[in-house]
């Protein structure tokens, strides 16, 4: 398979890395690749099946996006951490959860990871519909105590906190505040227009060794894990097929509806980051220290495997070895991986076409990650 696109002098040994994975691979998995030293772009790489201006869905990497608005939010005096969620949406006090704090909630402690009955697709595609659904529910473990990861819903939880306190959506702040801006390929509602940039999600390809795996590795639709991705929903699809309804790219839900590129993920972290072109960064340091900040580490009661979360943002630096303390960002399930790692000076994107086994940030990212490090500061 064969590598377009350019890297700075001193980057030379990312291309060689990406050349590398995707000699090794099969099938072209379409993957991109973008990564930019403080403000400016040094890696944007893609291989055959994909182009440098294709769209494509980035699972559970929207959330980036998702928590990048509620920081600038705290930043700006709008928003508060320590007050109670029900302050700002009284409903959301049913069942016991009056007490959550919104810093619990970015923290991923509410006990809310998804509903009884499950979402039907219309459902599950509406910010504003799960939020309301979920008001009513009552937590799966006492909130605020324990923490486990809010796959499905922590976008419409925090976003419908965002419309409460200003009466306009998280969708409506990213594209004021951020995409429009900086002309980001990264839309929470994907308009009408760049349709024909989008490529469907594909399968992932499993070798029968690899299904056995997963088929043994599988929890019932009716434990945390399953109703926490909706799996016990009646009609639930597959996830990698969930961004291939145009009903879900319209609708940008802020958890795993982000349509985008590389090129738009590392942008967006360079954007918060560092700046672009003549603006400072969006975060101020102070900000980004604490939405980096671990909040929670240990057993993630969802996975039931050791994870830890900053404010809303994966704590990157905890699972990849490379990578700088206070680094902030999000994986998405199709292997996708984007962040911002101050101390190192970079901002990182990777996305795939094809979904990854076993999902989440792809194998290919540790050699990758390693690469860019390993270049010139």
């Amino acid at each position: 398979m064969a590598v377009h696109g350019t890297v700075a002098a001193g980057f030379e040994g990312v291309r060689e890395a990406f050349s590398a994975f995707l000699a090794g691979e099969e099938h072209d998995p379409g993957a991109q690749l973008a990564v930019y030293r403080g403000g400016e772009r040094v890696v944007d790489l893609w291989s055959d099946s994909v182009g440098a201006e294709s769209l494509l869905g980035v699972f559970s990497s929207t959330k980036g996006a998702a928590y990048l608005v509620t920081a600038l939010l705290v930043q700006d005096g709008v928003l508060d951490l320590d007050r109670t969620v029900a302050s700002y949406w009284p409903d959301f006090a049913a069942e016991g959860k009056g007490a959550l704090t919104l810093r619990e909630l970015l923290a991923h402690r509410a006990g809310l990871v998804g509903l009884d009955a499950g979402f039907t697709p219309e459902e599950g595609a509406d910010d504003r519909v799960i939020a309301a659904l979920l008001a009513g529910q009552r937590p799966f473990w006492q909130p605020g105590r324990f923490f486990g990861y809010h796959g499905f819903v922590i976008g419409a939880l925090v976003g419908e906190v965002v419309f409460r306190a200003t009466g306009r959506t998280l969708q409506e702040w990213y594209e004021e505040r951020i995409r429009a801006p900086y002309d980001l390929d990264l839309w929470l509602g994907l308009p009408e227009s760049e349709e024909p940039r989008y490529l469907s999600t594909l399968p992932m390809l499993l070798t029968p060794e690899q299904r056995a795996e997963a088929d043994a590795e599988a929890s019932s639709p009716y434990s945390l894990a399953g109703i926490a991705y909706n799996r016990h929903a009646p009609g639930n699809a597959e996830l990698y097929d969930f961004p291939n309804s145009r009903l879900v790219r319209a609708k940008g839900q802020a958890s795993v509806a982000g349509i985008g590129s590389a090129r738009g993920l590392a942008g967006m972290y360079a954007a918060a980051a560092f700046g672009l072109g003549r603006d400072g960064p969006l975060l101020k340091p102070d900000t980004a220290a604490e939405f980096a900040r671990i909040h929670s580490s240990g057993t993630d009661l969802v996975s039931d495997s050791p994870k830890s979360f900053g404010l809303g943002f994966s704590t990157i630096g905890h699972h990849f070895d490379c990578v700088g303390a206070g680094a902030f960002g999000h994986s998405g399930a199709s292997g996708s991986l984007a962040f911002a790692d101050p101390r190192q000076g970079y901002a990182y994107a990777y996305t795939r076409r094809r979904y990854a086994y076993p999902g989440g940030a792809a194998p290919e990212n540790w050699p990758l990650l390693r690469s860019v490090v390993r270049a010139p500061a």
